[in-house]
């Protein structure tokens, strides 16, 4: 009997620490501080004390300050949010370009983002690698991922759209490069985002699968350039069936008069570029390239967030 007795208060024992194991297994939010007045110095600490597949909302909150790091939040990650307390002033930052040991774009990350249902708020992303090569800021893999408020900086492939079918949203950021700095074949929609052309380039690279209705959509976007800058493409087909939409933007002078490139001339036949109701001096469409398309109201009407976003099963941000 006594035996028994031990073996039971044992198993409860067990029981407690294993629940009682990791004390952040809450729903409470988690502060992070270079200065160390949060629980946590680095973004990733915070991070790895979060549960897999949780099924609550977790909040890492992100003080000012620049956080040298190269990220992963991995694909058992779901329903988390990292909030930084200043946009322009909570910083993620790292320096890995292409060129480096031949380390090729994919790699160069400084945020690379495996997991699902996960938010993002008031934070900069940067890739503050010299020009030497790709050099990616944020670089998705997961699925229903949503980006408020925040600024993406670098220079070639700044943002890499991996994983087709994955879905994506941007509000309210700010969004700089060079070459193809936004780039992949998830689908992705940009409402009322800034975008900053440093160099006379390509805006977009869509690589979006034949199978996939839609890719990039930006909607009351604002499009400006670097001094010195004259001669933007609004995008080029990475892949053959790349879709990319702009439609209610402001389009700069600098946009060039036929809008977009083929990259290869056979890609003319089945890329997917397309306008509507876009202003200012750039969004005229007399000279554009004969291979885009000007949606009528009645097309344009039929693009919302509810069916883009319709992919696998219903998603609204």
């Amino acid at each position: 009997m006594m035996k028994r007795s031990i073996l039971f208060f044992l198993s409860l024992f067990s029981l407690y620490m294993a629940n009682a194991a990791n004390p952040y297994d809450n729903p409470d939010t988690i502060v992070v501080a270079r200065d160390g007045t949060g629980q946590f110095r680095t973004v990733a600490e915070a991070v790895e004390v979060c549960r897999a597949f949780m099924d609550y909302h977790k909040v890492i909150y992100i003080k000012k300050g620049t956080y040298k790091e190269k990220l992963i939040i991995p694909q058992s990650l779901t329903n988390i949010e990292l909030c930084g307390e200043s946009r322009d002033e909570t910083i993620i930052t790292w320096d890995d370009h292409a060129n480096i040991n031949k380390m090729g774009t994919f790699r160069t990350y400084t945020m690379k983002v495996e997991g699902s249902m996960i938010t993002f708020k008031n934070l900069t992303i940067e890739n503050n690698a010299a020009r030497l090569g790709q050099a990616v800021a944020l670089h998705t893999e997961g699925d229903m991922l949503t980006f408020i408020g925040c600024r993406f900086l670098g220079h070639q492939d700044t943002i890499y759209t991996g994983n087709a079918r994955t879905r994506l949203y941007f509000k309210d950021c700010h969004i700089e490069g060079t070459t193809d700095f936004i780039f992949g074949p998830a689908t992705a929609w940009f409402e009322h985002c800034f975008i900053l052309c440093k160099i006379n380039s390509y805006i977009t690279a869509a690589s979006t699968p034949k199978d996939v209705p839609y890719g990039y959509i930006f909607n009351d976007c604002t499009i400006r350039c670097a001094e010195g800058v004259d001669k933007v493409y609004l995008g080029r087909p990475w892949r053959d069936y790349g879709y990319t939409l702009f439609m209610n933007c402001d389009l700069p002078r600098q946009i060039r008069p036929e809008g977009w490139h083929h990259w290869q001339k056979s890609r003319e036949a089945t890329a997917r570029y397309l306008e509507y109701n876009n202003r200012g001096e750039g969004a005229a469409t007399q000279q554009r390239v004969s291979w885009s398309h000007q949606l009528t109201k009645k097309e344009a009407q039929k693009i919302t967030l509810n069916t883009v976003f319709s992919v696998n099963h219903q998603w609204l941000p």
